[in-house]
């Protein structure tokens, strides 16, 4: 299932000393012609990894072959949380792919706990029976959530995202009271995506922002922030 994955490169700019207004007129404004696709939504996601932290500590080390699990879904963050989809984020150095699976609707609140996870979601989604294996190992780590734009040049070969008002909530997996949670106001960040045959001209792109290229991850920034 891993082998026949395509993969596109992320660059990520992390910015905290220009104001949002600044940062998305330079994106408007610039050469390529970026436009506003779809519409501003808040992002979320739980987190998933083993009681060694191994997805934490591989990311840390910056090991070559690594990889995220997380519940993503998106408008409300508590309750009834409606199209939610497992998403297995997979890195090889620089480049990075993603395997999405659709899973049944659940409800996030404090009784929200790993043994829930796993028999009234899990169990109940029709994943492979590979993942349902791999997921035994897991349990939930974090919870994450930030308003996101997007945007697309006009050739449509480079997209940007634009994330901000990050939320960090403690999450474990036996009951959650989510009153253990960290705000960040004041970082944005630029996420920008494009194949791999498009990496010779993604410079030119580059060069014309007033920020520079950075590692950025929201799962390491959120873990260190509620330690």
């Amino acid at each position: 299932m891993l082998k026949n994955l395509s993969y596109r490169y992320e660059r990520k700019f992390l910015i905290r000393d220009i104001k949002i207004f600044d940062i998305e007129k330079s994106i408007k404004f610039h050469p390529a012609i970026f436009s506003e696709i779809f519409y501003k939504r808040r992002v979320n996601n739980i987190y998933l990894d083993t009681n060694g932290m191994e997805n934490y500590r591989d990311n840390i080390d910056g090991h070559p072959q690594r990889m995220k699990i997380r519940i993503r879904w998106y408008n409300d963050t508590f309750g009834f949380i409606e199209k939610p989809a497992l998403e297995l984020k997979i890195k090889r150095d620089s480049l990075g792919s993603k395997l999405s699976f659709p899973l049944n609707s659940f409800v996030l609140d404090k009784n929200f706990s790993k043994e829930f996870l796993e028999k009234e979601v899990f169990l109940k989604s029709k994943l492979p029976n590979w993942l349902i294996e791999k997921l035994r190992g897991y349990q939930p780590s974090i919870l994450n959530s930030y308003l996101r734009k997007y945007f697309r040049s006009s050739d449509k070969k480079y997209r940007i995202t634009l994330d901000n008002d990050l939320l960090f909530f403690k999450i474990t997996g036996k009951s959650n009271s989510f009153k253990n949670k960290r705000g960040d106001k004041e970082t944005v960040i630029i996420e920008m995506k494009y194949n791999k045959e498009d990496d010779d001209w993604s410079s030119n792109i580059t060069q014309h922002f007033p920020f520079n290229l950075t590692k950025s991850s929201k799962y390491i920034s959120g873990v260190d922030l509620l330690k």
